[in-house]
């Protein structure tokens, strides 16, 4: 299917299932209240979604520190060169001035379950009929050795979009010619599974047009990643030699980091590098341990309505949740939003839900007009989020197919960030 703005927003809306909780509305305060945390593609897109459809019924709060958010799909196209940081970067002022939104910059730092009030760091409390956490991810602590965020700006994550990404640029494009590049790719379940593998097609990208004799090294602890065969087959056609793909059974589970010294440790084998990009282990954003809905790393939830396993008047979404077979990704968070969107609305008004549906695609550009993609459609049951089917690129496509489908892509962002912002 080719995706653009318009199409995208016509056809990309999901539907809930019926609600696994009685219905809850307002008592004595008058309009029921939603809070959101989280502005990305998630939160923006529940935000809107629900004071669209609710057409004032609900009173709406999204909580969000940053006033321009960066997305974190298309940031490689950044450090690629085929996007400005600009193009990338979005405000909430549709939302707001549009939709009604009342957006608040400002850090969610507590949760009262029983009160059900969001704490700010501002020092307000704002109480909430339904809470919706879209935080993202936050990092798994001495998840890579010698690294943690004290040292991002040395070795950048770049996982979060914004003054990383361009930090991550900026010390690619210092590199001296012939120097070496270092990834450390993070396990399974992680933020967007293509995204590291995409992300070392726009470095060498790069690299080829400004230090043709550089060298990239990724050392990884997976045996397998998500579209392996498509990125290797275009890193053999576009990067020949450029690209060392290290993995567990060679010692890319084992691995220390120096960011003093700019070097990595592989099995014992140590490399001084000129810049390095470390991508550790993920785990739901920090509110969510705050709120008590977290089991190991993630959120589990039902996909019939994206709520809480443990607490019902929490819902979760994208990266932060455990729901099943669903990648952790923005189409996915965008996907999840509106289930989420319209049993919160029924839970609060009475509206009516429907089957919960899901759908992702994820992009992703090895050279100039060279784009994949895999993707899958999902439907809720009472266990997980299940994949119907799928599909993905293959190997050997011609360039006028490759082509078409990075053209698709940017229509789709041009889709989604529209459908989340407004």
């Amino acid at each position: 299917m080719t995706f653009n703005r318009r199409a995208f927003i016509g056809t990309g809306v999901a539907a809930a299932a019926a609600l696994s909780a009685p219905a809850v509305r307002a008592g004595s305060h008058g309009k029921p209240r939603v809070v959101i945390v989280g502005g990305g593609a998630g939160g923006a897109t529940a935000a809107r979604y629900i004071a669209k459809d609710s057409k004032g019924a609900i009173d709406v709060t999204l909580v969000e520190p940053t006033r321009q958010y960066y997305t974190c799909f298309f940031s490689n196209l950044y450090i690629g060169g085929f996007r400005q940081l600009s193009s990338i970067g979005h405000s909430y002022g549709t939302l707001a001035s549009q939709y009604g939104v009342n957006v608040v910059h400002d850090w969610a730092v507590g949760i009262d379950n029983d009160a059900k009030t969001v704490s700010l760091a501002g020092g307000a409390k704002l109480p909430y009929d339904r809470l919706i956490l879209s935080p993202g991810i936050d990092f798994v602590d001495g998840a890579v050795p010698g690294w943690d965020v004290t040292k991002q700006n040395k070795m950048p994550h770049a996982y979060k979009a914004g003054s990383q990404t361009e930090l991550l640029k900026a010390q690619i494009e210092a590199m001296p010619q012939g120097g070496t590049f270092a990834m450390i790719a993070p396990p399974n379940p992680f933020r967007c599974p293509p995204g590291p593998y995409e992300r070392v097609s726009m470095v060498a990208h790069l690299l080829k047009n400004i230090n043709p004799t550089a060298k990239i090294l990724i050392a990884d602890p997976k045996p397998k990643f998500s579209k392996m065969a498509l990125f290797q087959e275009g890193w053999a056609n576009h990067y020949d030699g450029m690209i060392e793909w290290v993995g567990p059974d060679f010692g890319g589970g084992n691995v220390e980091v120096n960011a003093d010294e700019m070097t990595v440790s592989i099995d014992g084998e140590v490399t001084k590098v000129d810049a390095c990009n470390v991508i550790p282990a993920m785990k739901a954003g920090k509110i969510c341990d705050m709120a008590g809905i977290t089991e190991g790393n993630w959120a589990p939830v039902s996909g019939h309505t994206m709520q809480s396993r443990i607490d019902p008047n929490i819902h979760v979404l994208g990266d932060a949740t455990n729901q099943g077979d669903m990648p952790k990704s923005g189409f996915s968070a965008n996907s999840q939003a509106k289930v989420a969107a319209m049993a919160v609305r029924g839970a609060l008004t009475g509206s009516k839900v429907f089957p919960a549906k899901f759908s992702n695609t994820c992009w992703s550009l090895i050279d100039t007009d060279d784009g994949i993609k895999v993707g899958a459609s999902y439907q809720a049951t009472d266990e997980k989020i299940a994949k119907v089917d799928g599909f993905i690129s293959k190997t050997g496509e011609d360039a006028a197919l490759r082509k078409a489908t990075y053209e698709e892509s940017v229509g789709w962002y041009a889709g989604i960030t529209n459908d989340m912002f407004g």
